[in-house]
């Protein structure tokens, strides 16, 4: 078969004030005419800069040291120009990127001009290659915009990106690169920010395009099960390097590499064993230091009753419009719609479901960052049970102190003008806890329990790897002590192998130090690892909650299914099941099939199947329907 690029013992350097870095170290694979080869390995591993190599896209302190990328032309038999060889800004080198070979990021949001309209984008990335009218143009790109799925394409041409979802948005970015129908896309972990259902429908659109267009994709990613799915050849790296490269089959089923191995077994899955762990390619170690210690032993009668419960929680947006007469409102937004559920002491309730659902409001409410329209929260502070949103003054402050939150992002959620000690400090001095030789004392055990050396207490958080922003971001959380902790998407952020080190420190921390945990994550397999109940919410409402293996063997909503469905397995035996996405629809609730539909005329409520598994379902049909 023949080859759209060829890249024979790439070097790429970045010379820095510390010196020579060398980012690409001898890298050679092929890309076959309509074919997807995947190119794989952690944060760090030189993926991006491959990709910015071919664009011809290397930031200023980079470049090329050495190798061949051949891109052959396949409209012409015969041609092929070494991209190394062109000056980035060149005339040759310009004529290629977009035209012949383009790209589709990872964040679509800093990718899209935010002050001009996807019309505009779109039409100038044609217009740059092609001699077209400004009706033509407008054209073409209606046109393609409804092939990569935009409901109405006319209209999308006038509207911003602001004004579009997640999924939608990424849309526009593939319309952007295929608009002069390129021999070769190239995308850079073009799904690792979408929930699994909009990653589905993206995985789908790009395989169909492919078949249409007959172009070939080299997809950059950090997920197995997206290579799965996807790929027909696959290129691993390591620190710059190919550890090992074959087809599908050859990498999933016939691993030859300890590197490739290791990363096979850092990813959840959900057929693991129980008490199976996930086999980080680096493990931490941890010690429980003498300032922390499971908490003392509850009155009798205390536990019976849940940590957390959370009654008929109801959010209402108010949102406002400008007009030339100033501001006024402009409708509501129903964020949580009666939402209940319970967390018992010392379990894991996972919180499932896609962004927008109202998963991270209500985690807000109950750390009292949002109040409620309606509702209640109470929590057992050993006995006493506590209206968590009629706390005012001292009490407030004591129950923050015993309710923590670990955040997404573990960047932003650090003050990069503070060393991690003060980060860690920070809430113990805020709380006046012990004096300063103790306080010392326990930031050093903090580090330790989260796997970190205690030399590293002077930096800051830029110079940290993700997964160790993240650990920081833990032992912050756990410096006060608290009974519950809200952990908000914390390991969606991170690449696979530096995710499973930080499952099985949370799963640790919570055996060690008795902890209870809302877990919230649209990851189901991340979830089945971690949770022992789940909860699955979807348009503000909880849907489905159950303990884990009853929710994964016998799911009873719509929803549900079509999330599972949806989850890529690294399996290649085990591809997406895209029918049951419902074309898109599956987080539509008036699409839901009866008896599970929400519209104006019913009101479904939660029905009890037994053994702790509810569905959300109309009022007036019997659990037992529902259960068979």
């Amino acid at each position: 078969m023949a080859n759209v690029l060829l890249i024979r013992d790439l070097k790429v350097e970045f010379h820095v004030a510390e010196g020579v870095i060398r980012a690409v170290d001898g890298v050679s694979f092929r890309i076959p005419e309509g074919k997807t080869v995947a190119l794989v390995g952690e944060s760090g591993s030189g993926k991006s800069v491959v990709s910015q190599s071919i664009m011809g896209i290397l930031p200023k302190p980079a470049n090329i040291a050495g190798g061949e990328i051949l891109y052959f032309d396949p409209t012409a038999q015969g041609r092929f120009v070494d991209i190394a060889k062109l000056k980035p800004a060149g005339k040759e080198m310009r004529g290629i990127r977009g035209h012949h070979i383009s790209i589709i990021f990872q964040e679509p949001m800093t990718s899209l001009s935010p002050l001009h309209t996807v019309g505009n984008q779109i039409t100038e990335a044609l217009r740059l290659h092609r001699d077209v009218s400004d009706a033509q143009a407008n054209e073409i790109t209606a046109e393609m915009l409804q092939h990569v799925g935009f409901p109405n394409p006319k209209a999308a041409l006038h509207t911003y990106p602001f004004e579009l979802s997640g999924g939608l948005r990424q849309r526009a970015m593939i319309a952007m690169a295929l608009i002069c129908r390129p021999a070769l896309l190239i995308a850079d972990e073009p799904t690792t920010a979408l929930d699994v259902t909009i990653q589905a429908q993206i995985l789908k659109l790009m395989k169909d395009l492919q078949s249409e267009l007959g172009m070939a994709i080299l997809m950059i990613t950090h997920d197995l099960g997206v290579v799965a799915n996807m790929a027909d050849e696959i290129v691993v790296m390591y620190h710059g390097k190919v550890m090992e490269q074959g087809t599908l089959d050859d990498i999933f089923r016939h691993a030859e590499h300890p590197y490739l191995k290791a990363l096979l077994h850092a990813v959840p899955r959900f057929d693991m064993a129980p008490g199976e762990r996930l086999v980080p390619i680096r493990e931490i170690e941890t010690k429980i230091g003498s300032t922390y210690s499971r908490p003392d032993a509850w009155p009798e009668g205390a536990a019976d009753r849940p940590l957390l419960s959370v009654s008929n929680l109801t959010k209402r947006f108010v949102t406002r419009k400008n007009t030339i007469f100033g501001s006024k409102p402009g409708g509501e937004v129903l964020a949580v719609d009666d939402v209940s559920f319970a967390v018992n002491r010392g379990e894991c309730l996972g919180l499932v479901g896609e962004s927008g659902c109202g998963k991270t409001t209500t985690s807000k409410i109950i750390m009292r960052a949002l109040s409620p329209s309606s509702g209640e929260v109470t929590f057992n502070d050993r006995g006493e049970m506590v209206d968590v949103l009629a706390l005012k003054g001292d009490a407030l402050f004591d129950y923050r102190r015993k309710v923590q939150f670990i955040f997404q992002d573990p960047f932003s959620s650090l003050n990069p003008r503070m060393t991690v000690y003060d980060i860690i400090l920070e809430p113990l001095i805020i709380h006046k806890i012990g004096t300063p030789e103790e306080r010392d004392i326990r930031v050093r055990d903090l580090m330790t329990m989260v796997g970190l050396d205690v030399r590293f207490l002077r930096r800051y958080p830029h110079s940290f790897s993700g997964g160790q922003r993240q650990r920081i971001g833990i032992a912050r959380a756990l410096a006060l002590h608290p009974e519950l902790l809200i952990c908000d998407e914390p390991v969606s952020a991170l690449d696979v192998s530096i995710q499973a080190q930080v499952l099985n420190l949370l799963k640790d921390l919570q055996a060690e130090l008795g902890l209870t945990y809302l877990f919230i994550s649209h990851n189901l397999a991340v979830v089945d690892y971690i949770a022992d109940r789940i909860a699955v919410m979807c348009a503000g409402r909880l849907v489905e909650v159950a303990p884990r293996d009853l929710l994964f063997r016998n799911p009873v909503h719509p929803y549900t299914q079509a999330l599972l469905s949806a989850v890529p397995k690294p399996d290649p035996g085990a591809r997406l099941d895209l029918s049951a996405l419902m074309e898109g629809k599956a987080s539509i609730p008036s699409a839901w099939p009866a008896p599970f539909t929400v519209d104006g005329r019913t009101r479904p409520v939660l029905h009890d199947l037994g053994d702790g598994h509810f569905v959300r379902a109309a009022p007036d049909i019997e659990a037992m329907e529902l259960a068979s």
